[in-house]
C-alpha cells in the first residue's frame, strides 16, 4: 500500500459501531396494533365511555398486581418469567392505586388511558365499562357461535312483552354476533347475565364490558354496523329493562300455603312452546323450562314442558336433554 494511502486509512478508519438487530416483525405488528387501539379508545372516550385496554383474548391486558404470574396475552419475547401464582388474591377494585383491575381501570380521562396502554403495549383492543355514567351503557350481546338464533330470540321478547329496539349503536363482532348498545337509566342497576334472557342472548351490565369496535382480537376486528357509529346509545325500552333488571322473585305456592306450586301458573310456558316454528323449537324450550325453574315450577312443568316439546317434533330424548340443560344452568340439576 503506497504511504498516501496508508494515511488516508489512518485518518478514516472503518466504522466499528455495532449495529442495533432489525426490530422484531411481531414486535412492529404489535406496537401499531397498540396505537390504533389506542387511537380508538381517546376517541370513545371524547363520548363520554370509560375504557380499558384488551388483548386479542378480549380480556383485559394488564395482570392483576395481586398475583404474581406471566401474563399469557403478552408476545412471547414481552412475558417476564416469574413464579407460580399464590394460592389466594386479595379482593380489591383499584383501591391500591395500581393498575390491573380490569374494568374497574376504565377511564375517560386522556393522560389515565395513554398511561394504560403504555402499561400494556401488547394490548390489541379496548374494552368499554358498562353501567357508568353518563349512559349507564348496557350491552345486548347476539351470539350466534351456540348455534342458536340469537337475533329470531330478541325478536320474539319484543312481540311477547310489546317492545321495539330503538335505533342505536350496533356493532359486529368477528364471529357474526352484534353488540346492541342502550343506555339505561341511573337509578336501575342491570346485572351481567349469560342465556338468562333467552338462549344466545348475553347481557353487558355494571361491572362488565363491552369490546370497542376497531379492536383486533385472535379472530378479526369488530365494526360498527354503518350508520349508527355516530349515533348515541338510545335508551332501553321500559318493557325490556324489566326483563334486564327484575325484582325479587317469589316462588308462587297453592292457596293454603305449603306443597308444590300450582302447574296452571306455567300454562303459558307451555303454549310458549307449542306455538314453536320449526327452528324455534329448541329455543323455546330451553328457555321455558328456565323460567320455570327461577320460578319453582321446574319439576311440576317437566312432564308437561316434554309433552309440548315432542308435539312440536323434538324427539323424547331431545326434550329430555334440553330441559336437563336449563335445570343445570339454573342451579336446580
Amino acid at each position: 500500500m503506497a504511504s498516501s494511502d496508508r494515511h488516508a486509512a489512518d485518518r478514516n478508519p472503518p466504522d466499528e459501531t455495532p449495529r442495533r438487530p432489525a426490530p422484531h416483525p411481531e414486535r412492529i405488528a404489535a406496537r401499531h396494533t397498540a396505537t390504533l387501539a389506542l387511537a380508538h379508545a381517546l376517541s370513545a372516550a371524547e363520548r363520554g365511555l370509560a375504557v380499558i385496554p384488551l388483548s386479542r383474548t378480549k380480556l383485559p391486558a394488564l395482570r392483576s398486581p395481586h398475583h404474581d404470574r406471566p401474563h399469557h396475552d403478552r408476545p412471547h419475547h414481552d412475558r417476564p418469567q416469574v413464579g407460580p401464582p399464590p394460592s389466594s388474591v386479595p379482593p380489591c377494585r383499584g383501591e391500591c392505586g395500581r393498575t390491573g383491575h380490569g374494568v374497574y381501570d376504565a377511564s375517560t380521562d386522556p393522560h389515565r388511558i395513554r398511561e394504560l396502554f403504555a402499561a400494556a403495549p401488547w394490548a390489541a383492543g379496548y374494552g368499554i365499562a358498562c353501567g357508568l355514567p353518563p349512559y349507564h351503557l348496557i350491552g345486548i350481546d347476539l351470539d350466534t357461535k351456540s348455534g342458536t338464533d340469537a337475533p329470531a330470540a330478541l325478536r320474539e321478547l319484543a312481540l311477547r312483552h310489546l317492545f321495539t329496539i330503538p335505533e342505536t349503536v350496533v356493532v359486529t363482532t368477528p364471529s357474526g354476533g352484534r353488540h346492541i348498545w342502550l343506555s339505561g337509566p341511573p337509578d336501575t342497576v342491570v346485572p351481567n347475565s349469560a342465556g338468562r334472557l333467552a338462549p344466545g342472548i348475553d347481557i353487558r351490565g355494571a361491572g362488565g364490558y363491552l369490546v370497542g369496535p376497531g379492536s383486533r382480537t385472535e379472530h378479526g376486528v369488530y365494526s360498527t354496523v354503518p350508520g349508527t357509529a355516530h349515533l348515541p346509545p338510545a335508551a332501553c325500552p321500559a318493557a325490556l329493562l324489566r326483563l334486564l333488571a327484575p325484582g325479587p322473585r317469589h316462588r308462587s305456592s297453592p292457596p293454603g300455603g305449603g306443597g308444590r306450586p300450582d302447574p296452571q301458573q306455567g300454562q303459558g310456558l307451555v303454549q310458549f312452546v307449542l306455538a314453536a316454528h320449526e327452528g324455534q323449537r329448541n329455543t323455546r324450550l330451553f328457555w321455558a323450562a328456565c323460567r320455570a325453574y327461577e320460578n319453582g315450577l321446574g319439576e311440576a312443568l317437566t312432564g308437561p314442558l316434554t309433552d309440548a316439546a315432542v308435539q312440536v317434533g323434538l324427539t323424547l330424548r331431545e326434550a329430555h336433554s334440553t330441559i336437563t340443560s336449563a335445570a343445570r344452568l339454573t342451579g336446580h340439576a
